[in-house]
């Protein structure tokens, strides 16, 4: 009986400090985990970028746009991907309306390139790279100019894409507070939050934007600010439907998804040109690449090339009222489960 006695508060004390250890080790093992899936998604999309399929369109007589195309094809695989015009009016029509990137001339003088400036620094650069090159190697001049620039006061599209990214993560974090602030209220409530969200985000986003660069055109602003309304209640809507359906741990997949593989798809100000196949499937898909295009194609393309970015995320916004709806029906999701602690 002495025994007995004698060896329970050890007992007492181990089943005590499970609790204690298991606390301890949660940050360290979670994060691990973060880190390994950053450097998992991140590594693999940037490791060995290349350009693919990069939209070029050639003006000239057949003879030499076959025989520049046939070159690219032997010795550049998959770079670029070419379509033949049949005058260079057509071709600049083209560039205008972001069917291409850039536009090679040939004819009887000199060659002469036309690039889409805002298409972005790393198509400019590869375009321009590559037909220079080969030119050169020919002791030909090839004569490059830029249309479509990107504005003076965010001469690479920086600031335009930390647009982006910031309406991403505060809309991560907007959403969170109104799980943890307003976790007890109803479908409708977070619909109406989500809204009024979508409006604050618009007007500051773009009006911190127009600051820092020095002002947008009015027009475009306004275009800007629906945009980013549009995407700020897409992802916020997809985040909330996930938290209300899994609790806290559908934030964990709800960030993975439209925060985390959603910038890396994106392939940031670059674009997803450079990234291996899997991403550049993806990348049309998902919000923050397509949201990033629409403001380019405001800003610099006269609106051209926005349609498809709003369909896309429309879809995500239809996705997460349909999750929202879904939880308000499950038993037991009524109202949203409290967090743990």
């Amino acid at each position: 009986m002495a025994s007995l006695v004698s060896d329970s508060p050890p007992l007492a004390r181990r089943e005590t400090s499970r609790p204690a250890i298991e606390s301890l080790m949660a940050p360290i093992v979670g994060g691990l985990l973060v880190m390994l899936l950053l450097l998992g998604l991140i590594g693999t999309a940037i490791r060995d970028p290349r350009p693919h399929d990069i939209p070029v369109g050639v003006v000239g007589p057949a003879p030499a746009v076959q025989q520049i195309t046939g070159a690219f094809g032997a010795k550049a695989p998959g770079t670029f991907a070419f379509m033949t015009y049949d005058s260079e009016d057509s071709a600049r029509a083209a560039l205008d309306a972001r069917d291409v990137d850039g536009v090679l001339v040939l004819g009887a003088g000199a060659p002469s390139l036309l690039v889409a400036g805002a298409a972005g620094d790393g198509i400019s650069a590869a375009i321009t790279g590559a037909f220079s090159a080969v030119f050169a190697a020919q002791g030909v001049q090839l004569t490059v100019a830029v249309t479509h620039p990107f504005a003076s006061g965010d001469a690479h599209g920086l600031i335009l894409f930390f647009l982006v990214l910031a309406t991403l993560i505060a809309t991560l974090v907007a959403t969170i507070l109104l799980f943890v602030r307003g976790r007890a209220l109803g479908v409708a409530a977070w619909v109406g939050v989500l809204a009024g969200w979508s409006i604050v985000s618009g007007v500051a986003g773009v009006g911190a934007a127009a600051w820092i660069v020095g002002g947008y055109d009015l027009t475009a602003a306004v275009a800007m600010m629906g945009l980013i309304a549009l995407a700020s209640f897409s992802v916020g809507a997809f985040i909330a439907g996930c938290a209300r359906l899994l609790g806290p741990p559908g934030f964990g997949l709800a960030a993975l998804i439209v925060v985390l593989l959603d910038l890396v798809s994106s392939g940031g100000p670059v674009g997803s040109s450079f990234l291996p196949d899997f991403y550049r499937w993806l990348a049309p898909w998902m919000p923050a690449g397509e949201l990033f295009g629409a403001l380019r194609g405001v800003l610099y393309f006269d609106g051209a090339g926005v349609t498809a970015p709003i369909v896309v995320m429309a879809g995500w916004a239809v996705v997460g009222l349909v999750l929202l709806a879904a939880a308000a029906f499950m038993p037991g999701r009524s109202r949203t489960p409290a967090m743990a602690g």
